[in-house]
């Protein structure tokens, strides 16, 4: 499904959004990187990476050092490799359930928009919390269902009824299913507050939460516990070029 979109995936994005997406992952590049500065810069990872937005948004900031990006549609990483950057990320095809990478081996961790498609998405916070130095931070960027007042109330209506059939038009309906899959994902995934717990369990701490679009959006941040056991490691599954 990922593979079918990933030609008009960032044009969706734009337009769906009118544009608040590329805000959105300006924060939390913004968030991820406090406390990082250009003479001690930050190793990021960057998980569900898709096409690459946030990776790249990443390593246009001078408090990074090296950035690198994994997804599992070979399609959305093709695309991501032919964009153009200054520094242009490290991008690879793999599995967010057991990533390629070794413990503690790198000062942030981030998802966009991927983690509630993990079939287990608090294994998925695990996994971050095994990458993560210990003092690093992760940025997990999400759609949620908003709850209460009018404004919430129109967007689930926007959402659930609009969304589609703009996302129809735009593709001239070969990929309709993703766009009926997206509000149906977001219905049936956990709340905000749910993953914030997972972070605690996962290892980390200083947990924050920061929310767009009447809640539809939330920013979740946290720091790895400086003295915590690492998370113990599954066998990763290798890397591949797309």
């Amino acid at each position: 499904m990922f593979d079918a979109i990933a030609p008009r995936y960032d044009l969706l994005n734009r337009v769906l959004s009118a544009g608040s997406d590329v805000r959105w992952r300006r924060r939390a590049v913004e968030r991820a990187l406090a406390g990082h500065e250009a003479e001690r810069p930050a190793d990021v990872l960057d998980v569900c990476c898709g096409t690459a937005d946030l990776a790249l948004a990443f390593g246009r900031d001078v408090r990074t050092r090296r950035v690198a990006g994994f997804d599992f549609s070979r399609a959305m990483v093709r695309i991501g490799m032919d964009k153009a950057a200054p520094r242009r990320p490290r991008l690879a095809v793999a599995d967010a359930l057991r990533l390629p990478v070794r413990d503690a081996s790198f000062d942030v961790a981030s998802v966009a928009f991927g983690l509630r498609n993990l079939v287990e998405p608090e294994r998925g916070i695990a996994e971050l919390a095994r990458v993560v130095r210990p003092g690093g931070r992760v940025a997990i960027l999400e759609f949620f269902r908003p709850e209460g007042g009018a404004g919430a109330r129109l967007f689930r209506w926007y959402f659930k009824n609009v969304l589609p059939r703009v996302g129809r038009w735009l593709t001239r309906g070969s990929e309709l299913d993703a766009y009926r899959y997206l509000p149906d994902s977001v219905d049936g995934f956990a709340t905000a507050d749910t993953v914030g717990r997972w972070c605690e369990r996962a290892g980390f701490e200083s947990i924050e939460r920061e929310s767009f679009l009447f809640g539809s959006v939330v920013l979740v941040t946290a720091r790895r516990q400086a003295a915590c056991t690492v998370v113990p490691r599954r066998e990763a599954a290798p890397a591949c070029v797309a």
